[in-house]
């Protein structure tokens, strides 16, 4: 029965992040296969990730309402908290290099320069991040579609990527960097080095380059938060106020890079 319960525990944690992943991977086959960038092209054709991130975000916001009764989340508003303020902190050190780059007197080039590797970008994450997601490259904006379209983005965002990678980073990957044979006897929490560097080393790559040093930061205050307050709750509400805040910042800004 207790191995049977671990199984169970495992599968909750990890399946949903494993699944988000898979439709990143198959998005470069689909955007590779179908994508045409043509005055009369389809939608769908034209822009597949605005079909691809709702799918995506369906299926993995499915799979853990389904196995929601083998998580423990501790939600309560005293850790909530904590979870908003470390949200806000954390997209505020994620947003400060682009907020840079808008306010620097000059081009970029003409500080470093056109540099075969622009290290400026990966190593500083100096960009203004103008291109990315943008539902108004395919829909009209204002409209009802478009709405849809802007508010199933939120909800990946904010709901389904704070729930399925914090159940993966710190609810089971930094047990599995303290005890691989039995990750579940160890309590949410426990301290590590191997644990912290292991899941923020991860964090990073999975991000793009220009946004590993925001990373970075983020997933140390992560760590930093998972192991002073024990709780998984507060980590996915920092994660949800910090993809919420930075949405807003892609829209209002029209950084659509960020995101």
């Amino acid at each position: 029965m207790a191995e049977n319960l671990e199984t169970l525990k495992t599968r909750a944690y990890v399946v949903p992040f494993a699944v988000f992943m898979c439709f990143l991977v198959l998005g470069q086959f689909i955007d590779g296969a179908i994508r045409w960038e043509h005055p009369e092209a389809p939608w769908w054709r034209h822009a597949p990730e605005q079909w691809l991130y709702p799918l995506q975000a369906i299926t993995c916001f499915v799979l853990v309402w389904v196995w929601r009764r083998w998580i423990k989340w501790d939600w309560n508003l005293k850790e909530s908290c904590f979870g908003i303020v470390f949200g806000v902190l954390g997209i505020l050190c994620w947003l400060l290099p682009t907020m840079v780059a808008d306010r620097l007197p000059a081009d970029l080039h003409t500080y470093f320069g056109e540099p075969a590797w622009p290290w400026y970008e990966y190593l500083l994450g100096l960009d203004v991040r103008s291109e990315g997601f943008d539902p108004s490259i395919v829909f009209n904006e204002g409209s009802g579609v478009w709405w849809g379209a802007l508010l199933l983005r939120f909800f990946r965002a904010v709901v389904v990527v704070a729930l399925v990678e914090e159940l993966f980073w710190r609810g089971y990957l930094m047990r599995l960097m303290i005890n691989r044979d039995y990750p579940w006897k160890v309590p949410f929490g426990t301290h590590s080095w191997l644990a912290y560097g292991v899941t923020t080393l991860c964090f990073i790559l999975i991000h793009n380059p220009v946004d590993y040093l925001g990373a970075f930061v983020y997933g140390s205050l992560a760590y930093l938060l998972t192991v002073w307050r024990k709780n998984l709750g507060s980590v996915v509400v920092m994660h949800a106020v910090a993809n919420l805040l930075l949405g807003l910042a892609a829209v209002c800004w029209g950084k659509y890079g960020l995101w």
